[in-house]
């Protein structure tokens, strides 16, 4: 048996369309929310099978991972985040890249030596990487409008990742995988999926609304928002941070969103002009971790808050 193990946002997502491109046998999937990246032990895999694992992190899946190891079952893991201690054994394969311009769908571009490179395209977007982006989708020959469109693409797959619950979100990750699965050329499921337009317009109004918030504490080095509690505030928070990086190259942003269930979800977007200390800043609190650009915390207590702000503009004081 195989499992694909995947992150449910836009590099997860595209970096396993890739791969099934590619290579299109039969899995059990297995996804979640953005940040529920803890998920190999969701996978009940024996001896003999097989695990595919997607931008999550190693080391959060550390205990899964060598259980599985140790019972015979081969893994293959692509990711670009801090993995900790990788295993040291003849059933485990890594392709893992922590840099700053890298992201899931990338390295799997690299492993496939570019023949889905438009959905690797795609997904860097979607990561807000769009530098890294342009440069990857140079040997496609895009037009500035079809570049523009699968921008658009991965910011709506992304969107769709986050929120609280699976209840938040707009669709299951592994419904949109499927939807999109039916697709080779991302222009025809912008074209012809309903699941795209809702994402489409979804994403419009969230980002309307948090677009009228203001910032609890704001210097130039960087601002911090806090989100309330809504569904469209627990599903705007990674992409609004992006739009903000983006806006404001030079400025850390940090986005609170306050959960249902009382503490707070933390989004942390560094400089775009110096990627630079979110993983280490988010590492600093119990449930953070990410990349050095952009990183997160999945619990947060109230209290903690001006611990954590004093935190950031420490990290970013210039």
């Amino acid at each position: 048996m195989l499992f694909d193990v995947f992150n449910g946002d836009a590099d997860g997502i595209c970096a396993l369309h890739q791969l099934r491109l590619a290579d299109p046998v039969p899995s059990t999937l297995v996804t979640g929310v953005k940040r529920d990246i803890g998920l190999l032990k969701q996978v009940d895999a024996q001896a003999g099978d097989s695990v595919l694992a997607l931008d999550i992190a190693v080391e959060k899946n550390a205990g899964p991972l060598v259980k599985m190891l140790e019972k015979g079952v081969k893994v293959r893991w692509f990711d670009h985040h801090n993995p900790g201690e990788l295993p040291a054994h003849p059933n485990f394969q890594a392709t893992i890249d922590t840099a700053a311009d890298v992201c899931t769908s990338l390295l799997v571009d690299r492993f496939l030596g570019g023949t889905r490179r438009i959905w690797a395209v795609t997904a860097a977007f979607g990561d807000n990487l769009r530098d890294a982006a342009r440069r990857a989708a140079e040997p496609l020959g895009l037009s500035t409008t079809q570049l523009d469109r699968l921008r658009e693409l991965g910011e709506c797959l992304n969107y769709n990742g986050y929120g609280d619950s699976l209840e938040d979100l707009h669709f299951h990750p592994a419904e949109l995988y499927r939807d999109l699965s039916a697709y080779a050329d991302p222009f025809a499921f912008i074209a012809e999926s309903s699941r795209f337009q809702t994402l489409s317009q979804g994403y419009a109004a969230d980002m309307a609304l948090a677009k009228a918030s203001r910032p609890s504490e704001a210097r130039a080095c960087g601002a911090v928002f806090v989100l309330p509690d809504a569904a469209w505030a627990r599903r705007v928070s990674g992409v609004y941070a992006n739009d903000l990086a983006t806006a404001s190259p030079s400025r850390a942003h940090a986005l609170l969103t306050r959960s249902p269930k009382g503490h707070f979800v933390v989004s942390v977007r560094a400089p775009l002009a110096d990627k630079r200390g979110a993983d280490e800043l988010c590492g600093r609190f119990a449930t953070g971790g990410g990349r050095k650009a952009a990183a997160g915390i999945n619990v947060l207590p109230e209290a903690q808050i001006p611990d954590f702000i004093a935190a950031f503009f420490a990290t970013y004081p210039s």
